[in-house]
């Protein structure tokens, strides 16, 4: 992909973390606009995660075990540095009494602790959930793609699929709605399932099934057709069946949006994808996401020496925290992030046999690498890297 997409791709992080903030900073009617937002995450995830292993698999210098090594460390450099900040900061503050549960969001089992506690305490650590999910996705889903027939990929990912769709029966099978049904990992795997469809689906050809192209519209149509009357007091059967279309009708609609970004907008809306602000919050939504909950908690405190009220959802309260939450994965970014990613291009994907002959290609595409890296994230770094082996290589 060129660096055009991977800075569109960047603007469509902004997008999701901006839908997080407004739910969390601003919306009084507990907006479901922050649920789409971690949806398209993780579409975007299982996207670039899949597409960067399978371009890996595909170098004729490609080793299963280097390629799942590289993998695991490159994902611990990224993920794991701004993460145990966040805890360190959240264990030294004290905040909500989240010093006798941090051993479960230190292993990454936020999404399990929320669960079967059925209630969102504490507060401070609530969006660990979807970061445990894809923790989780990344343990298992490098095995699936690597060591998996090539062939059978694209049915897998539709297996996943429909389990995952099967497994939003749990709650009228179990009488009452909680919150596991949104948290255990089964909820979450459509969502990466179909970002890595999309993947798979690409490596074979750029066209998009015509029933896709088709009825990606409607669906967003009654998606919003439903959220809009999301507010409005239904049985229990009719609530259910009103969630289960909320968690479905957008699934095509955001791969579709991702899949264009991926092709490369043109237009009013590629500049828009492309432009320096959104590509700028997407580089730094992963510190976004990460401490803006924690952020809040400091600013609902500081309300005393406040001129405009932070303790309630509104305005104020998204000026304030977030701006704060700007400035701190910001510097998340630039002082540990930034540093800590320079260590991945220790960890290739694909380790050429002949050193010689990657030191001659050196010249023919490294002045692309710098371009790939600060455009991208992770996967998209990563993939960018294989790239250039793979150009070295030819």
């Amino acid at each position: 992909m060129s660096d055009v997409r991977y800075r569109q791709l960047d603007g469509l992080r902004a997008v999701a973390v901006a839908l997080v903030l407004y739910a969390h900073f601003f919306a009084t009617d507990g907006s479901y606009w922050g649920h789409v937002g971690v949806r398209l995450f993780f579409v975007l995830s299982g996207f670039l995660i899949t597409r960067l292993l399978l371009d890996a698999r595909a170098a004729a210098e490609f080793q299963p075990a280097t390629a799942l090594k590289s993998f695991y460390i490159r994902r611990s450099l990224r993920i794991f540095p701004p993460y145990f900040a966040m805890l360190a900061l959240v264990w030294l503050a004290s905040l909500e009494e989240s010093r006798r549960v941090l051993a479960w969001h230190a292993l990454y089992l936020s999404n399990f602790w929320y669960a079967f506690r059925d209630e969102w305490s504490p507060w401070v650590l609530v969006h660990t959930w979807s970061l445990s999910i894809e923790e989780q996705f990344y343990l298992v889903w490098p095995l699936v793609i690597l060591l998996a027939p090539r062939r059978s990929i694209e049915r897998i990912c539709v297996g996943v699929i429909i389990f995952s769709l099967a497994f939003r029966l749990y709650w009228p099978v179990t009488g009452t709605p909680s919150l596991a049904r949104d948290l255990l990992p089964p909820a979450s795997m459509d969502a990466l399932a179909c970002g890595a469809l999309l993947a798979a689906w690409r490596t074979r050809t750029m066209l998009t099934p015509l029933w896709v192209r088709v009825s990606w519209v409607p669906l967003a149509t009654a998606f919003l057709v439903l959220l809009w009357f999301r507010p409005v007091s239904l049985p229990m059967t009719l609530d259910w069946v009103r969630w289960i279309g909320l968690e479905i009708l957008p699934l095509v609609p955001l791969v579709m949006i991702v899949n264009y970004c991926a092709t490369g907008l043109s237009g009013y809306a590629g500049r828009l994808a492309e432009s320096r602000p959104l590509t700028g919050l997407g580089r730094i939504s992963y510190g976004v996401y990460l401490f803006h909950a924690l952020v809040l908690a400091f600013v609902v405190k500081a309300q005393p020496w406040l001129p405009v009220n932070v303790s309630e959802q509104g305005l104020g309260r998204f000026l304030v925290a977030g701006t704060g939450t700007l400035v701190v994965a910001a510097i998340s970014w630039m002082v540990l992030e930034k540093r800590v990613n320079a260590f991945k291009g220790l960890f290739p994907y694909v380790v050429p046999k002949n050193r010689h002959t990657e030191r001659r290609g050196s010249g023919r595409g490294e002045h692309l690498l710098p371009a790939c890296l600060h455009a991208a994230s992770e996967e998209g770094d990563a993939l960018a890297k294989t790239t250039i082996i793979k150009e070295r290589m030819s």
